[in-house]
C-alpha cells in the first residue's frame, strides 16, 4: 500500500490544510500533556513495568484473564510499594 493511498484511507487527506494543522498541534498538545502526566505520577511505569514483567515471565495463555487478577489483586499495592520506594528515592 502506497503512503498516499494509507493517508486518504486514515481520512487525513479529506481534511483542509486548517485542519491538518490544528489536528497536528492537537496531537503535539496531547503528547505534552500526557509526558507531564506521566512524569509526575511515576507509580505509572511501576504498574505497567511490572505487569509486562509478570507477562513475561508467566506467558499466560489467556492474558485478558492474566491481566484482569493481576490489576485486581488485592495484594498488589504491597507488592509495588518496595519499587515505588525505591523509585521515589532516585529523584
Amino acid at each position: 500500500m502506497s503512503e498516499s493511498s494509507s493517508v486518504t484511507k486514515m481520512g487525513i487527506g479529506l481534511l483542509s490544510t486548517e485542519q491538518q494543522e490544528n489536528l497536528r498541534q492537537f496531537k503535539i498538545r496531547t503528547r505534552i500533556d500526557n509526558e507531564k502526566y506521566l512524569s509526575s505520577h511515576p507509580e505509572v511505569g511501576i504498574l505497567i513495568s511490572d505487569f509486562f514483567r509478570g507477562v513475561l515471565l508467566k506467558r499466560p495463555t489467556n492474558i485478558l484473564e492474566f491481566a484482569a487478577d493481576h490489576f485486581t489483586n488485592p495484594n498488589l499495592h504491597t507488592t509495588l510499594a518496595p519499587k515505588m520506594e525505591e523509585n521515589s528515592g532516585m529523584e
